[in-house]
């Protein structure tokens, strides 16, 4: 197709006949507007499918383009899929578009997916889908399993919730248990009582952990009422984790915490120009401090050929204790009684990386300096004492940065690479040239 060698009636026959996955692979590779015009020769079902496993800005510029060609498909198309990932979608789109697709939906599916575009798209109600199976607690083993029978429901579940008349979640039943059961034995005689659910409002992250703590395939979404609104899937909460994973990698250099590979260039400025003028700023930080010694480095040339060296192994020693510290926060290992003993036992770790660093400065100074005489072991000496202490600032910046961003309100991982690079770089420098400075007359 890319080459005009094949018709699309063809082409989207062959991608059909793909597994979805593999679909929407075929379907990345061509722009939106071709991605487009295959799903539309597509069965509804397959198209659907494959574009809820494709990349989530290519799959709603398709269906941008998709709508403008035929929104009815478009409709029909968002109808079949889960509700989630149509609602992860429609959020993608603009509210023009979203209105006149919703319009075209059948009412009852069209309030369904309204319902979920309420809530916010990184909490428990934005995460969950309507599609479950559920059974009253007043029906017998044999009215249970026939409900089951006639459901719509695609997955492979292997229990089903309890419920009662005004929907109140009131426990869980295995299938296996249910398959046992007696024909006339009640549900509510039968199932488990104890069921953990969470409130539509709980961030992304907070559902996460709690997957990750209790392993959990499952949680249900419950309102104020314990009425049943919806269920979170573990495979949901995978991609949490690794959009979550990307925001916080993205928030540490400056980047927009949203921003992906095929975000837009609009998008990509906005995200990351605010930062880069904060960074234009701390970096300058740096500059006036080497500016205080200007005479010093054009009396002693070789002290601007070290500066960058101790000031890299600083950036490096702290982005390591950053790296540490800010996992153990995601994973929330870190206990308010015990920030301090970590932030100072990474900078001990620190210390001693320094002192073993700048042993090795050192020696390599003065071996340099017998051989060609620009350094004098008293330049190695300086170096040294001043790379231990770098990297001791660093680390010790490095694990109480995010701490301090979060105390103060703010993610932990925002910026922190910017503002531990202001600070590694200025104090290395300061460190270092201030030593070099102090005892001038013995250098000398």
């Amino acid at each position: 197709m890319l080459e005009h060698t094949i018709d699309v009636p063809v082409l989207a026959s062959a991608v059909e006949a793909q597994d979805s996955a593999d679909a929407a692979d075929t379907l990345e590779a061509l722009s939106g507007s071709d991605a487009a015009e295959v799903l539309g020769k597509m069965g509804v079902d397959s198209a659907g499918e494959a574009l809820a496993e494709m990349v989530l800005p290519l799959a709603s510029s398709a269906l941008v383009a998709l709508i403008g060609d035929d929104i009815g498909f478009a409709a029909a198309m968002l109808e079949s899929m889960a509700p989630d990932d149509a609602t992860d979608l429609l959020q993608e789109l603009d509210h023009a578009d979203r209105e006149s697709v919703l319009a075209e939906m059948h009412p009852s599916a069209a309030n369904g997916l309204r319902r979920l575009l309420d809530h916010h798209e990184e909490s428990a109600g934005g995460m969950m889908t309507t599609e479950f199976l559920a059974v009253r607690e007043d029906m017998t083993a044999d009215e249970a399993t026939e409900a089951i029978r006639r459901s719509a429901v695609d997955d492979d579940p292997h229990f089903t919730f309890v419920i009662d008349w005004e929907g109140h979640l009131r426990g869980t039943l295995s299938l296996r248990r249910l398959l046992i059961a007696d024909p006339g034995e009640l549900i509510s005689h039968i199932c488990n009582r104890e069921v953990e659910a969470i409130p539509p409002e709980l961030d992304r992250e907070a559902v996460a952990r709690e997957f990750e703590k209790y392993d959990f395939l499952v949680l249900p979404v419950v309102d104020a009422e314990h009425r049943l609104l919806g269920v979170v899937e573990v495979d949901d909460v995978i991609e949490i984790i690794r959009a979550e994973s990307t925001e916080d990698a993205n928030r540490m250099v400056g980047a927009g915490k949203e921003e992906a590979v095929y975000s837009t260039a609009r998008e990509k400025l906005k995200g990351r120009f605010p930062w880069l003028l904060v960074n234009l700023f701390t970096s300058s930080i740096a500059a006036i401090v080497v500016l205080q010694f200007e005479g010093l480095i054009t009396e002693i040339a070789v002290l601007a050929v070290l500066m960058p060296v101790i000031a890299n192994q600083a950036g490096n020693a702290g982005q390591q204790s950053l790296a540490v510290t800010l996992r153990g926060i995601v994973l929330e290992q870190i206990r308010p009684n015990r920030a301090m003993p970590l932030i100072l036992r990474e900078a001990m770790v620190g210390l001693i990386n320094g002192m073993l660093g700048g042993l090795v400065v050192g020696l390599v100074i003065c071996v340099v300096g017998s051989v060609f005489g620009d350094a004098s072991w008293r330049l190695g000496v300086v170096a040294a004492l001043a790379m231990t202490a770098a990297l001791a600032i660093g680390t010790f910046t490095g694990s109480s940065l995010p701490l301090l961003m979060r105390r103060l309100g703010f993610d932990p991982a925002t910026a922190s690479t910017i503002f531990l690079t202001m600070v590694t770089d200025s104090m290395s420098f300061f460190v270092f040239l201030g030593l070099a400075s102090a005892l001038h007359s013995w250098l000398a």
